[in-house]
């Protein structure tokens, strides 16, 4: 606060102090003031008690949260101000006319008890004047003037005081109480003592009100003039079907029409949407409603007006929360869950950045879709589900046009409409099992949906328009990658969900699958008590999978059973042990090779990648009279025939270093056999198998029983690459498999097997055929000749 001149300062005066805790009281001004805090309403009454016209100090509060400040929290600078008026309300407070006299300054605290009461120092305005001084007021009152006449809340008896305020320091209080703007811009002006820095201060303010009313009607002209059309067109309808209503010739189908239009109106479509809409209810009016074409229209403009064109649910970007969620559905999974996890922190600071488009790639039962669920929760956003298994025609994908008859859009516009919103998690359910016929292609159809650079204006063909799908998120799962087109799978950020571990499945059953099945048959622990060594026994000896499906639906057996013996009025308490569960579920399962005892030459042990998971395979290998010939079968495909072959060829030409003649071959036919011969194999990872089973048949040595093999195998001996080393390593060891030997390129993909399962395993690294031979050998060879076959 400026320090006032010697003119126009006063003796000290003790007063009471009343707080304000939104507003800021100037001199000259008129204000209603509603009084309700204890201590505020001493102070009233205690002031009111005699005669006249009291005076108080009144003084804006720093902070008007406080219900009980002190003097730190008052302004320094304040209005001495006259009670005009005093009304007492019926909750106990009074309303209180207060007008401001002149400003002051509090230069000491008395106390506050019963109120607020300090030592003032009064400060009146000079009654000065100059023509400096006047014509500043003059342009005060001009702009203020002007002000008033387009500012509706700007109250009119303030607006009529400004004639008759003379003084151009007092019309600039008046102008500054009545201006909209902040407390903290009034206590700054209440505090300029100054007249002519208070002014000018004032006259900026006014200037800046003016701009930002500018501003506003600009902005609503142009509102204004984009809504007028609309808005005047519905008013007039409106009142168009009230006179009909009243003259009686109200028609039911100009009724349905009229409501349609209204639908489309309040859809908040795009411009080009709205305006396809609009003609096809121009259409519409020539149409006889009975028609079939009146209908399909309707349908059509019914199917614009419902599509989300602009309606999004908002993200849930807590990336703590959105771990939460995803651990409380799923156990493991660390690495889709990672990159969903990633997502989200990329949402937050990035709000526009393009949802991800993944696929999640793995065996049945793992997860893939129930996370996807989650990670729609997780997202807080909807969820749309759209099973591709079997689709072959590319309408159900773009949708059909609609010069068909019975014409619908695609999958993917009806799963928005159903969600409602245009940015959900879309889960392309078995995306590797799409056909193709003389219809079309779905898997190119998708590409476009696919294809951050195009799907903001993805077109299917029944709605013929354009619509954003960059803000879904895409999760594609499948259970092999070469069955998707490569150009849709390039679009795609793949994510390999692998199979369980014994342990995984323990936990998962222990905390999710069997609590949940106990609730869902109405059980409690108290009725089916399942240990841990239970869980153990019907996954080892009942469920032969990767994943937890087959186990869900054992542990849902047992809970039935329990069931009908409680729905028969028995007292049941089931200690779920050997006996219960073989009563329930019968005799083990063998579905799956597991390790074997071995107990001849030419008989090897491989591991291969299948949908399902690791499975174990054998190679039968024997040799017979003939003339050279090899033969092969089990259901073999063609590339597992050339692995074969070099197999052979490789044997042959290096039959010295097994100790056999060149000419071996010329009196001996070879069969190689892969047993199970309903189930189709191929490709290249049984090339060091067929080769251990065809050396171990012709130089009459054992195989190892607790060793598996995969590998590639070229002519010169080299070990190759092969996929699926997690899978083939989780089910050797789920088959009672010790020790697996790799080709040593795959050794960047053992970071893929959890560490529980190379703790159980000895993984065994080569690069060439001659290592593979030593490892899978047992030591001694055998002395007797291999019995006919």
């Amino acid at each position: 606060m400026e320090r006032p001149d010697e003119s126009g300062s006063e003796d000290a005066h003790v007063l009471p102090i009343l707080p304000l805790r939104n507003s800021v009281l100037f001199p000259s001004s008129v204000v209603p003031v509603n009084v309700g805090r204890p201590r505020s309403v001493r102070l009233i009454e205690q002031a009111c008690g005699g005669a006249g016209q009291p005076e108080i100090g009144v003084v804006a509060q720093r902070d008007a949260d406080i219900e009980d400040p002190t003097f730190t929290d008052l302004h320094e600078v304040g209005t001495v101000a006259r009670v005009l008026k005093v009304i007492r309300l019926g909750s106990g407070g009074y309303s209180v006319v207060l007008q401001g006299v002149c400003r002051m300054r509090i230069t000491g605290p008395l106390g506050r008890q019963p109120a607020l009461r300090a030592q003032v120092e009064r400060y009146r305005e000079p009654a000065t004047s100059d023509e400096e001084l006047d014509a500043l007021g003059a342009h005060l009152r001009r702009l203020a003037g002007q002000l008033a006449a387009v500012l509706p809340d700007l109250p009119r008896e303030a607006v009529r005081t400004l004639g008759s305020v003379r003084q151009p320091a007092a019309l600039a209080d008046v102008v500054a109480s009545n201006l909209p703007v902040t407390n903290e811009v009034k206590q700054r002006m209440l505090e300029t003592l100054d007249a002519r820095t208070r002014i000018r201060a004032v006259i900026d303010l006014v200037r800046r009100q003016q701009e930002v009313h500018r501003v506003k009607q600009e902005i609503s002209s142009m509102v204004q003039g984009e809504m007028s059309r609309s808005e005047r067109e519905h008013m007039l309808r409106q009142q168009l079907r009230q006179i009909r209503r009243e003259l009686g010739e109200q028609d039911e189908d100009e009724d349905d029409l009229e409501a349609l239009r209204e639908r489309v109106m309040l859809a908040e479509l795009p411009e080009e949407v709205e305006r396809a809409a609009r003609r096809q209810l121009g259409r519409m009016r020539s149409m006889n409603p009975a028609g079939a074409e009146y209908q399909v229209t309707r349908t059509y403009v019914e199917w614009l007006a419902d599509l989300p064109w602009s309606k999004t649910t908002p993200d849930r970007l807590d990336v703590a929360q959105a771990r939460r969620v995803l651990d409380e559905d799923h156990y493991g999974l660390d690495k889709p869950k990672r990159r969903i996890v990633e997502h989200v922190a990329v949402r937050r600071l990035a709000p526009h950045n393009r949802a991800p488009i993944l696929c999640f790639i793995g065996p049945p039962g793992v997860g893939k879709t129930s996370l996807a669920k989650s990670i729609a929760r997780a997202a807080g956003r909807k969820l749309v589900r759209v099973s591709l298994g079997g689709v072959a025609d590319e309408a159900e994908i773009r949708g059909h046009r609609r010069t068909y008859v019975g014409a619908l859009p695609g999958r993917l516009i009806t799963g928005l409409k159903k969600a409602g919103s245009r940015n959900p998690v879309i889960v392309l359910d078995e995306i590797d099992k799409l056909g193709a016929d003389e219809r079309g292609d779905p898997a190119s159809a998708l590409l476009e949906a696919l294809d951050p650079e195009q799907n903001h204006a993805f077109v299917d063909h029944y709605i013929d328009l354009p619509f954003d799908l960059s803000q879904a998120m895409f999760i594609a799962t499948g259970n092999r990658t070469d069955t998707i087109p490569p150009a849709l799978l390039d679009r795609m950020e793949v994510i390999e969900v692998p199979g369980y571990t014994a342990h995984e499945k323990r936990s998962i059953a222990r905390s999710f699958l069997a609590p949940r099945q106990l609730s869902e048959h109405g059980l409690t622990v108290d009725r089916l008590d399942l240990p841990d060594e239970a869980i153990a026994l019907i996954i080892d000896e009942y469920t032969h999978e990767p994943g937890v499906r087959r186990l869900d639906q054992q542990l849902a057996a047992l809970c039935r059973a329990v069931a009908v013996r409680l729905a028969k009025g028995e007292d049941v308490q089931v200690h779920a042990d050997e006996r219960f569960i073989a009563e329930v579920l019968g005799a083990p399962e063998r579905s799956r090779p597991r390790r074997e005892r071995i107990g001849r030459p030419g008989v090897a042990m491989g591991v291969a990648w299948t949908p399902a998971g690791g499975e174990l395979f054998f190679v039968e290998a024997t040799r017979m009279r003939g003339s050279g010939k090899i033969h092969l079968t089990g259901n073999v495909g063609d590339i597992m025939q050339e692995s074969a072959a070099a197999a052979f060829t490789y044997t042959r030409a290096h039959a010295s270093r097994f100790g056999l003649p060149d000419d071996f071959l010329e009196k001996l036919d070879v069969h190689l056999h892969l047993p199970r011969g309903s189930v189709p194999k191929d490709g290249p990872a049984a090339g060091i198998t067929l080769y251990s089973a065809l050396v171990s048949m012709l130089t009459r040595r054992r195989v190892r029983t607790d060793v598996a093999t995969s590998g590639e195998m070229t002519l010169r001996g080299h070990v190759l690459r092969v996929e699926g080393i997690k899978e083939k390593c989780l089910g050797a060891l789920q088959a009672g498999v010790r020790t697996v030997v790799l080709p040593a390129r795959n050794a960047p993909d053992l970071d893929e097997v959890p560490e529980a399962v190379r703790a159980q395993l000895t993984i065994r690294l080569v690069s060439h055929v001659d290592e593979v031979l030593p490892l899978v050998f047992e030591p001694d060879p055998v002395r007797a000749e291999q019995p006919a076959v």
